[in-house]
């Protein structure tokens, strides 16, 4: 159905949402972490509902209100004189200026579009919120939180989210768009209170910042997959036989994905090999943070192996290593926090041979519920097609077990990184 006429999006309106009583004004000052240079951009995902009764009407109001705790979401982010290497430094300016939110309807049910499952059969920009005219590029880097419902034929509706890494990481989002979903079945205020508390996250001295991530030549191709439970189960039989302890779906599948991947691209034996990913870093944070914290606060944690290793050990052998890396987070998020560290653990490459991996499986909008149940499926997108990556995401409501998105293998070699994950050794 892709481009035809039923399937077109339109927009009914766009607007900005303002918290619905007054809230405090001036600035807020944001921590190292959210400055970092590759938090200004606007994470994207949508998130999929097989039924609503006028969920455009009703997010819009429990929006508003969940403003007023959340007040800083609806300010916008400013730079400021400060100790930055330009002498200048992000805060957010609590303005109550609002949330840009649209309105929109899709001429087609969600059945018709396969509930947005992969391949998209509508473009994604027509389901996220994007100002028209075109803003200019300073006023868009300012915003906080973009949100747009679309309302479909069959009384379906999707919420496409557009959301500033500066001011919250993905549990920080998802309790917001939980606060939301609280007011919105009728609550009276959030049951999680919102701390904001940025001046608690570390500043280390001469902390290092490595260069942005920059085009490679490679176009790397986009490739979703269900991993069914028993699968799931099978691998991780396979480790509590074996090493006599336990471990997560995220870690087997990550794991498989690594092995296949290396296999499928054929690296020459001795590439040292990198696989990194986030770890919630709120356990291991001191002063310890308050539940309602919604601010950076994470670990970029690195496995690195040899092409041989990775591609000769078993799958029990690689979660082995994960798990190690793991164990090292304490130690490592402190050296960090000390200033002690050479090398900048949050740079993102866009080196083929680093892998970068997120688990979306335990951040919450899987249980964000506006009234309506939740999600059927929620869809990260990314727009980065040079950078090599993996998310971990539940899979449709339907489908017991985890879905695996990846980005990190070329055109050539996505039929052998698909075989491999496919097959059990």
């Amino acid at each position: 159905m892709r481009g035809s006429s039923e399937a077109t999006v339109k927009r009914l309106s766009q607007k900005l949402v303002r918290p619905s009583s007054p809230t405090p004004a001036g600035h807020l000052p944001l921590s190292w972490l959210d400055r970092y240079p590759t938090q200004r951009a606007l994470i994207e995902s949508l998130h999929v509902f097989k039924h609503g009764d006028q969920p455009s009407s009703t997010i819009e109001n429990a929006l508003a209100k969940a403003l007023v705790p959340y007040f800083p979401i609806a300010g916008r982010l400013m730079e400021m004189n400060g100790d930055g290497e330009d002498g200048r430094r992000l805060w957010v300016e609590c303005n109550a200026e609002g949330v840009w939110f649209v309105k929109a309807t899709a001429g087609c049910t969600l059945e018709e579009v396969d509930y947005l499952e992969y391949p998209l059969r509508i473009e994604k920009d027509d389901l996220l919120p994007h100002p028209q005219p075109k803003l200019e590029p300073f006023e868009e880097q300012s915003l906080i939180l973009l949100v747009q419902v679309t309302e479909f034929s069959c009384g379906g509706f999707v919420v496409g989210y557009r959301f500033s890494h500066a001011v919250a990481d993905g549990p920080g989002a998802a309790q917001f768009m939980s606060a939301v979903g609280e007011l919105a079945r009728g609550g009276p205020s959030p049951s999680i209170k919102p701390v904001w508390s940025r001046d608690l996250i570390p500043n280390p001295p001469n902390a290092p910042i490595g260069p942005l991530p920059e085009p490679s030549g490679l176009k790397l191709e986009y490739l979703a997959m269900d991993i069914t439970e028993d699968y799931i189960n099978g691998l991780k039989n396979q480790f509590i036989s074996q090493v006599g302890s336990r471990c997560s779906a995220f870690e087997v599948i990550i794991a498989k994905a690594w092995q296949s991947r290396t296999r499928a691209v054929k690296f020459p034996p001795n590439t040292c090999l990198n696989l990194c990913f986030a770890m919630n870093a709120r356990p291991v944070q001191n002063p310890k943070l308050s539940t309602g914290f919604y601010g950076n606060c994470y670990y970029i944690m690195k496995v690195s192996a040899s092409a041989e290793t990775v591609s000769n050990s078993t799958v029990i052998e690689i979660v082995k290593l994960i798990k190690e890396g793991k164990k090292k987070l304490p130690i490592e998020f402190n050296k960090w926090a000390k200033g002690e560290v050479s090398e900048d653990p949050y740079q993102i490459t866009s080196d083929y041979n680093t892998l970068l991996v997120s688990d979306w499986t335990r951040l919450g909008f899987a249980e964000v519920d506006y009234g309506w149940g939740q999600p059927f499926h929620v869809v990260p997108l990314t727009n980065l097609d040079y950078i090599a990556t993996c998310i971990l995401v539940r899979p449709s409501v339907d489908k017991p077990g985890a879905r695996l998105i990846t980005q990190c293998v070329e055109t050539s070699c996505v039929g052998a990184f698909h075989e491999g994950m496919m097959s059990l050794d």
